[in-house]
């Protein structure tokens, strides 16, 4: 018999109201960024870009969402979390395509629980680029604020 499983993912609804939190965030900061939100499968699921935002961002923002939902950390802390690792571990895993280890990519959970202490499931990714790390984490987190059931991860 085979066996099935079952995996929640962000709705289209909540994708989009994070994607516009997060740009309404960078106006305010005077930036322009682009914003990504993937699945928990690490596919698209809503993208802005602001006019003027740097054109390589555009990967940067989804690559750091894919790489947010498929570990379940922030990216600005690989940094500390690969310093825990074999030197074969550092060198390797930032060479592997699509895994950012600098600031603005973000998991999201379901809201029941923080993902990575009490079991809650993980939903999707938000990565935003186009500012400083910083600015890009604070407009990410700006995104998770207007998901109702998202909680912060990090």
């Amino acid at each position: 018999m085979p066996v099935m499983h079952s995996q929640a993912v962000i709705g289209w609804e909540a994708a989009a109201t994070a994607a516009r939190a997060a740009v309404a965030h960078a106006e305010r900061l005077g930036i322009r960024v682009n914003v990504a939100v993937v699945d928990a499968a690490g596919l698209l699921a809503a993208f802005l870009r602001m006019p003027g935002a740097p054109l390589h961002s555009v990967d940067i923002a989804i690559d750091k969402a894919y790489t947010a939902a498929s570990f379940g950390l922030a990216t600005s802390q690989w940094h500390t979390v690969l310093q825990q690792h074999s030197e074969a571990v550092r060198q390797g895993l930032v060479l592997r395509p699509r895994f950012v280890a600098f600031g603005g990519g973000l998991p999201i959970c379901d809201g029941r629980s923080d993902v990575e202490r009490r079991g809650g499931q993980r939903i999707g990714g938000i990565g935003v680029s186009g500012g400083s790390e910083q600015q890009d984490e604070d407009c990410a987190h700006a995104g998770l604020a207007a998901i109702p059931f998202s909680e912060r991860t990090t």
